[in-house]
């Protein structure tokens, strides 16, 4: 092949991957101050990511200038120093750091010239991209269909660069004496929506009357926070028919530990009624028992209260779609003097829910097998369902009052002296009339925050003892028991906290010079000359944006409608052409394939027709975990993506799997875990690309794919990940070709494609044991057959043999127990405590990962894991190679979960611990006493 004609940028030969996964992960726990806290969007990417890519796709790899860096070494040197400024430029704190961040824009201008490139977001959603490119100085544009997520984008990095500096123009007392950024704007927000909020309460205030609380709280009379309340449905038991029983998830209020609050259901079979009680402590079982509500198994079965008879799924559909699907009044949430306080429930409370019928709804239909609904089978048709009446006068009011504080802020605006241009925002005015909308867009926001929480899909989580908003994942589930949040009590859904996390989210942005953001669609959209692309697609059928965003829709269209009657002409979110293999809506799975697969390779085209030949471009693709469990890498969604990009004239030159969980979830990077998405580099193919037969593909798989994964690990990808990091390179291959042909002349498939890169990964693995010793690798063969379980001795002699040895050898060694007929490898809890490597006079790599295991198992990433690494010397390398072979077995042959666990832990840890090892003395590390654990 020919010498490549430009310059490698750093994303195509190295990145700090862990460092910018760490700074992910940690972006989750951010909330005060967060970009994203100005209004949900689904599955937005994390800020340091997208600053870490865009740095590294725009600046050159030092291999580029042979001239300044003539050796490796040099080179390696060079990148080290590149790396140490992604290190610091992806840590939250510095996200507004201007040093860092001019560091950071240095680096950019040299390598790109004067000429800053401009950066486009064809999928702008919630503007993650467009607003880091901005952040770097460049250029930033972005787009999307949907007309929430275009004004999130302009809310995001359009409307903070037109009021820069500015001071607020509100009447009232200052918060400072000096205003950058849109400190100003900010504080502008916040008053006029504690003004909307007075103006609310005087208006609907009645309609969430106090509650009296009884003597041992103090007496007299209390906000209400919340009041909780359960579906009811009927008994299905006819002898109770004509009574309506609670169908609750759980009774229990609060988990905390010795202060447990629940909900005691008082049931009277004669009068066929039942009351409700606050119960403080309790039993074990009676704490257990409130947990469980009145459940009885997963999904909608419940028991009714008066006879335990079942109440189906179908029950409780059929009384939904008949009308008598009710709620009940279950217990009131009040601020006491001293902290929270749970009510038994009273009439007046329950009164005060119903007193007014609402004038308008939100009566937007959703298509109820739209992806991630949940509720369509439960007699709700229109979003105007999810909310009860008193639910909706409060969005009602506080979206009408937008409308009211615009005109507050543009008569305050003028009185300041503020520009008289009369355009609007939407028509690029920066005068009073435009200041006024900028405010109502934050305003708005607001709301939809509010409606988050103001709806009966909200959750009571007794372990915080606080209302969960509906998007707590990216769907509508169906709830059962509710909390109705008083939105002037202070608590969450309180329309001033919402505005508190916007005004947060507005400091948390700085202001660049320059941001776009427009609705378009992506097959079709016009880019600006040598454009950069790095963009966040839908992924296949992962999300049904359009869908889930008429939720909020209606209430921002109620609040902005007269200033972006572009945006909002329409009565609901465009979804015919949004890019989501949705089957509902194609007629059927096959049609939403051949939809997505289409319509991607129209998207990825424009993006090559357009874009500059001199940076690559980045795709970040998401993925659901169960499609990979079931299919592997050539799963259905990766395939179809990954022949959408090829097709459209991409070669795939490199892909960089992304975390974004925090450790301490659930499935955390320690855990079995795939990253969330990868990062796809891709180059425009050469025009002169050729021609090549599977034999000769394979070939080249087979010459390239292997350092190319050595050098993977050698820095340390998760073994979960290997598989997603080997499509770069072995996609590198597939892709710099015109085509490759089967035998029969026919062109490959990406599919298989995809086959022959996990085959050749896992010979590569496989081939590690070759340079093991002997008794390693029978252990590595035994366990590839019969896991931790039994196995006949005969099999297991004959095994030993092939390799020189015999299975007394391997017994010797400590990996193996036999008896009784039978072999079996040994659990590590069942290993020598007193072993150490360098008294073991029949050494193993095997017993020496397993013991490091065990040890990391134990305490983590500990002085003492890390001091028996360093005991073990030339011979680590040995350990981690064998890890991952071990992840693969484990994982690939389905064995025990926690078995794929450890290994990917461990090599999850592994650079950390190498840290750890280096400032650790080989005598110090000698005297570490180590499993006694």
């Amino acid at each position: 092949m020919t010498p490549t004609p430009y310059k490698k940028k750093l994303i195509e030969v190295a990145i700090p991957l862990e460092a910018i996964n760490a700074a992910s992960a940690r972006e989750k726990s951010i909330r005060h101050g967060h970009p994203s806290t100005l209004h949900l969007w689904w599955a937005r990417r994390p800020l340091a990511a997208c600053r870490a890519v865009l740095f590294a796709q725009l600046v050159d790899d030092p291999s580029s200038h042979p001239d300044k860096f003539p050796t490796p070494e040099d080179q390696e040197a060079e990148r080290k120093r590149l790396f140490k400024i992604i290190e610091d430029l992806v840590k939250w704190e510095n996200s507004t750091n201007e040093e860092v961040l001019e560091r950071a824009r240095a680096e950019i201008r040299k390598s790109c010239g004067d000429e800053l490139p401009p950066v486009y977001d064809p999928f702008s959603g919630g503007g993650s991209i467009p607003l880091e490119a901005q952040r770097l100085g460049l250029p930033a544009y972005g787009s999307d269909l949907n007309p929430v997520a275009v004004m999130i984008g302009k809310a995001m990095i359009e409307i903070p660069p037109k009021f820069k500096d500015q001071p607020p123009i509100h009447p009232g007392p200052k918060a400072r004496t000096h205003y950058r950024n849109a400190e100003g704007l900010a504080e502008d927000v916040k008053y006029y929506g504690e003004w909307m909020r007075e103006r609310a309460f005087e208006r609907i205030g009645h309609l969430y009357p106090q509650v009296d609380l009884p003597k041992e709280y103090g007496g007299g009379k209390a906000t209400v926070i919340a009041t909780i309340w359960a579906r009811s449905v009927p008994s299905p038991d006819p002898a109770f028919s004509d009574v309506h029983v609670p169908i609750a998830s759980s009774f229990l209020l609060s988990s905390k530990k010795g202060k447990e609050v629940w909900i005691e259901t008082v049931v009277n079979k004669q009068a066929k009624t039942i009351s409700y009680r606050i119960r403080h402590g309790g039993t074990k079982a009676e704490i257990a028992a409130a947990k469980d509500g009145s459940k009885a198994g997963r999904g909608a079965n419940f028991r009714c209260l008066f006879s335990g008879a079942a109440i189906t799924p179908e029950h409780v559909r059929n009384a939904a779609n008949t009308g008598t699907l009710s709620q009940s009044l279950i217990a009131i949430v009040a601020e006491g003097t001293r902290g929270r306080v749970y009510l038994d429930p009273t009439s007046e409370q329950e009164s005060a829910a119903f007193a007014e019928p609402p004038q308008e709804r939100h009566d937007i239909r959703f298509e109820p097998k739209a992806l991630g609904f949940r509720i369509g089978n439960y007699g709700m048709t229109t979003f105007g369902d999810l909310f009860t009446d008193r639910q909706t006068i409060a969005l009602n009011t506080f979206s009408d009052l937008v409308f009211e504080a615009h005109q507050e802020v543009e008569r305050d605006a003028l009185s300041k002296g503020f520009d008289g241009d009369q355009k609007s925002l939407a028509d690029g005015g920066k005068g009073a009339p435009a200041y006024a909308d900028a405010v109502s867009v934050y305003l708005a926001f607001a709301v939809g925050r509010s409606a988050n929480t103001l709806c009966t899909l909200a959750r009571w989580t007794p372990d915080r003892q606080q209302t969960v908003t509906v998007f707590s994942r990216q769907a509508l589930p169906m709830t059962w028991d509710y909390p109705d949040v008083n939105p002037f009590s202070g608590a969450a859904g309180d329309y001033t906290t919402s505005i508190s996390g916007v005004t947060k989210g507005l400091f948390g942005l700085g202001a660049g010079e320059f941001g776009l953001v427009k609705q378009a669609d992506a097959q079709t959209v016009e880019y600006p000359p040598q454009v950069v692309i790095s963009t966040d697609p839908p992924y296949y059928d992962n999300i049904g944006y359009a869908d889930l965003s008429d939720f909020f829709f209606h209430w921002m269209r109620r609040g902005l409608k007269h200033q972006f009657p572009d945006l909002f002409g329409l009565l609901a979110v465009p979804k015919n052409e949004e890019l989501v293999a949705t089957p509902v809506r194609h007629g059927g799975p096959e049609a939403a394939h051949d939809f997505f697969l289409n319509g991607m390779r129209q998207v990825v085209g424009n993006m090559a027709r357009q874009s500059s030949d001199d940076i690559p471009a980045t795709i970040y693709y998401a993925f659901k975990q169960s499609e990979i469990d079931q299919e592997g890498i050539s799963s259905t969604g990766w395939a179809t993506f990954l022949d959408a990009v090829v097709a459209a004239g991409y070669q795939v030159v490199g892909t960089w799997p992304m975390r974004t969980e925090l450790a301490n979830r659930m499935r955390g990077i320690g855990a079995n875990a795939l990253a969330n998405s990868v990062v796809l580099v891709c180059r425009k193919k050469e025009a002169s690309a050729e021609v090549i037969t599977r034999a000769e593909f394979i070939r080249a798989l087979k010459r390239e794919l292997p350092p190319a994964i050595a050098e993977l690990q050698a820095a340390n990808i998760a073994p979960a990940d290997m598989p997603q990091s080997a499509i770069g390179p072995g996609m590198g291959v597939f892709s710099r070709y015109a085509a490759v042909l089967e035998s029969d002349d026919t062109h490959m498939s990406v599919k298989t494609a995809l086959q022959l890169i996990n085959k050749e990964l896992q010979e590569y693995l496989e081939g590690v044991v070759g340079d093991l010793d002997d008794e390693t690798r029978f252990a590595i063969t035994w366990y590839e057959q019969h896991g931790l379980k039994p196995g006949d001795y005969g099999v297991a002699d004959n095994l030993a043999r092939a390799r020189g040895i015999s299975v007394e050898a391997v017994k010797h060694a400590g990996i193996v127990e036999s008896a009784a007929g039978k072999v079996r490898i040994l659990r590590r809890d069942e290993l020598d405590a007193d072993w150490a490597p360098e008294t073991d006079k029949h050494l193993t790599i095997w017993e020496m990962l397993q013991y490091l295991i065990r040890l990391h198992e134990a305490s983590g990433l500990s002085e003492d894991a890390a001091a028996l690494l360093k005991r073990y010397g030339a011979q680590a390398d040995a350990v981690k190679d064998l890890a991952y072979c071990l992840y693969d077995i484990a994982a690939n042959k389905r064995r025990e979960a926690s078995e794929a666990t450890a290994y990917n832990a461990l090599i999850a840890d592994w650079t950390e611990l190498s840290r750890m090892a280096a400032s650790v003395s080989l005598e110090d590390a000698n005297r570490q006493l180590f499993f006694d654990v």
